[in-house]
């Protein structure tokens, strides 16, 4: 049996998130399907860095596969490639360390948003469009707020019975590319939604309908609040995964040239 590492990029838009669902389309069952019509093999195993929710999208997604097949890792790549829908691609597959953990080896991730201005024929099912004017320098005050160790109870639907919500947050970016505002957050773990209300959070701001005072509520008591503006996923991209002395800083590029 060998271990392999992968790293794939897939829009999430007609899928119902990364894990495998009963009678539901998803990407891990996508590939499962695709690894057993190559490898001719049905017992093996694939885990992901972490789940994808329903719609949203991965720039790079990280797996590992153990798999018995005496196909070399370039080889084995292009032919799961061939067989794999076209919103699907593996970037990368390599040799890893038999003690190599897609998810318990992970020490960060980063996610990224997008915001489009404008009304876009093309770009929809990969922004979140509004119509409202935003303040930027008032977004990114509240950003700042987000960064460091905060408890984010309010800003997911899992419980503390599930597990802590404190999560520390090294960035919290938001970039102006004319059209699209992108926002950045790159942290060590993230809660179920909460990216999401984090956006959410950070438009309503710019929109001027919360004060930097109510986010700063937000991070030291329950609240309902962010539930209620949760950010469509249709903007979310789960950007990289970091393991190791994997470098963090790297510049914002926008995913779709949406132009004013």
């Amino acid at each position: 049996m060998a271990r392999f590492k992968l790293v794939l990029e897939y829009a999430g838009t007609r899928y119902s998130g990364w894990q495998i669902q009963k009678n539901a389309r998803t990407v891990q069952g996508e590939l499962r399907r695709v690894v057993s019509e190559v490898t001719k093999k049905s017992d093996f195993e694939i885990y992901g860095s972490g789940r994808t929710d329903a719609g949203v999208h991965a720039l790079g997604q990280v797996a590992h596969l153990d798999v018995e097949t005496r196909m070399a890792p370039e080889p084995l790549r292009l032919a799961v490639n061939d067989l794999l829908p076209a919103d699907i691609h593996v970037l990368s597959l390599t040799r890893a360390d038999p003690r190599f953990h897609a998810r318990h080896d992970a020490v960060g991730r980063s996610y990224l948003y997008q915001i489009s201005r404008r009304r876009t024929a093309f770009g929809k099912p990969y922004v979140w469009w509004i119509k409202d004017e935003l303040s930027l320098p008032r977004m990114r005050a509240a950003a700042r707020l987000f960064r460091g160790m905060n408890d984010f109870r309010s800003f997911t639907d899992q419980t503390v019975e599930d597990g802590s919500t404190k999560v520390l947050l090294q960035e919290v970016t938001i970039v102006d590319s004319g059209a699209l505002i992108v926002i950045r957050v790159v942290g060590s773990h993230f809660l179920w939604k909460m990216v999401r209300r984090i956006v959410g959070v950070l438009a309503e701001v710019g929109r001027g309908d919360m004060r930097e005072s109510e986010v700063k509520v937000l991070l030291t008591r329950k609240s309902r609040a962010p539930a209620a503006l949760t950010a469509p996923p249709s903007g979310l991209f789960l950007e990289r995964v970091f393991y190791g002395t994997d470098a963090t800083e790297y510049p914002i590029v926008p995913l779709l040239g949406v132009t004013l």
